[in-house]
């Protein structure tokens, strides 16, 4: 058990969850607390030890299920079961078939002579009923059907459940179950009935989607072990989730995790700007204290600094290709808003426009971000991104406004579609401002390929940092809020 559970940590580790060496011994010491056999006390038992947000959960339950899901004997195939079990499956099946048909049970193979329907009206039969069993029974009839595992082929456990589900009738199922719970009390007609008939039915499909996925991951955990297995169907963290590549599922995520994000990060950035200087010897206050110990000046006293809140002005590229990645970090940074004295924010692709009051007026930054991408003037001539012009226009425009308090912050990739970069530009900016700084959504493997010229205005930038997801996000925001 413990070298299963070493396995298991390293691939949370590889996943990018945090885990402590002192982690892991308490989780040792949870299982030899916890009753083995009971997989959901296990579950719950190493989660309550390993997991420390609740973003991490997912990917937990899913290794989890991959390393732990092998207590009962897998082999892949009913032919292959023991003997015990698969008689008792067998009869279990012809049971429910006779019900189904309204004839005695009769001699054929309960494996090999189903229909699609008789399966379909089963599976619906066993959902409905709760026979736990039975529907065991012919998920594994149902994986060994549709799903089609092939031994030794690197196929995620995604393509064979979705394989499986297209093969059912699922339409077919679900009517089913609507009508097994339907109940002579039940005012049909109430809105409120309807819809928890509705959720009940949705509850129990997602059961049954659920045995499924665990059919298969045990099969195919049989087959190429548990690690490939964890690899080949964990989704990555929230924290990991690139901003270019995004689903619309994992911006959802993205933007449940950026919330709590910004609390803690404004409470280390607050943090940090307290604890920066230890501030000047205060002298008369030193010397005025050594007078309880006789003149000696024992404790020494410091002037304890106020750093000022730096004012921070945001350039962002909101051209298609950077889009998204633009849009979280105005939202992170207009949540970390109270960390400067003022934020200021333009946005540009082949001209720019400042959008700072449309973002203080608006009650939902996202919102503000769409009025923005329709009404800001940011397209100069062809509405192709052009680093060297937007510049231009924004030191025309606001150089004035600039002091040696201002930092500049400029989203984008550095890609000017191979118009002149005006280097001298940010060069000017930087000799007005604080600190310049470049966030790049890219990987820093494409930067200056093609077109990018981020090597021609890095020279000028107090840091260039790859920002390809909200860790290197974070880790960027401290580092120019320290």
């Amino acid at each position: 058990m413990l070298e299963v559970l070493a396995d298991f940590v390293e691939e949370l580790r590889a996943a990018s969850i945090p885990i402590s060496p002192t982690q892991v011994v308490d989780a040792a010491r949870a299982l030899s607390c916890l009753p083995l056999e009971d997989r959901s006390a296990v579950k719950y038992g190493l989660g309550a030890v390993l997991v420390s947000s609740e973003d991490h959960w997912e990917v937990f339950d899913t290794v989890f299920e991959v390393y732990f899901s092998a207590g009962r004997d897998i082999s892949s195939l009913p032919g292959e079961e023991k003997q015990e079990e698969s008689s008792s499956r067998s009869t279990r099946i012809r049971s429910a078939l006779a019900q189904l048909r309204g004839t005695p049970p009769t001699s054929f193979s309960a494996y090999q002579e189903m229909t699609q329907k008789e399966i379909d009206d089963l599976l619906a039969m066993a959902v409905a009923t709760g026979d736990g069993p039975l529907m065991t029974a012919l998920v594994n009839i149902v994986v060994t059907r549709y799903a089609a595992i092939e031994k030794g082929r690197p196929v995620g456990g995604r393509y064979y459940f979705y394989r499986t589900l297209r093969s059912l009738d699922m339409d077919r199922i679900k009517l089913a179950l609507s009508y097994a719970s339907m109940n002579d009390d039940m005012d049909e007609h109430d809105p409120l009935t309807k819809l928890l008939r509705e959720r009940e039915v949705e509850s129990r499909l997602d059961l049954l989607k659920d045995e499924i996925a665990k059919e298969i991951r045990r099969r195919l955990v049989a087959d190429r072990g548990p690690k490939a297995v964890a690899r080949s169907i964990r989704r990555p963290l929230p924290e990991e989730v690139d901003f270019m590549n995004a689903s619309s599922t994992e911006m959802t995520a993205l933007r449940r995790a950026l919330y709590p994000l910004t609390r803690k990060l404004a409470a280390k950035l607050a943090a940090k700007r307290r604890h920066r200087h230890s501030g000047s010897l205060d002298f008369r206050s030193t010397i005025r204290h050594s007078l309880s110990d006789g003149g000696v000046p024992v404790d020494l006293k410091f002037r304890h600094p106020h750093p000022a809140k730096p004012e921070l002005f945001v350039i962002a590229d909101v051209s298609g290709s950077v889009a998204s990645f633009a849009r979280f970090t105005l939202q992170l940074l207009y949540a970390l808003s109270a960390q400067f004295s003022r934020v200021r924010s333009f946005v540009f692709v082949d001209g720019i426009d400042e959008i700072t009051e449309v973002l203080e007026k608006a009650d939902d930054v996202a919102e503000a971000i769409v009025m923005v991408n329709k009404e800001a003037d940011v397209v100069f001539m062809d509405g192709h991104s052009d680093y060297g012009n937007a510049l231009s226009m924004f030191w025309e425009r606001w150089g004035g406004e600039m002091n040696a308090r201002t930092s500049v912050l400029i989203l984008g990739d550095a890609r000017s579609n191979y118009h002149p970069p005006r280097v001298h530009i940010l060069k000017a900016v930087r000799a007005r401002t604080k600190h310049v700084y470049w966030f790049n959504p890219e990987p820093c493997s494409y930067w200056d390929a093609g077109d990018s010229v981020l090597s021609s205005y890095a020279p000028f930038c107090d840091g260039v940092y790859e920002c390809r997801n909200l860790r290197q996000l974070t880790k960027a925001i401290e580092a120019i809020g320290a």
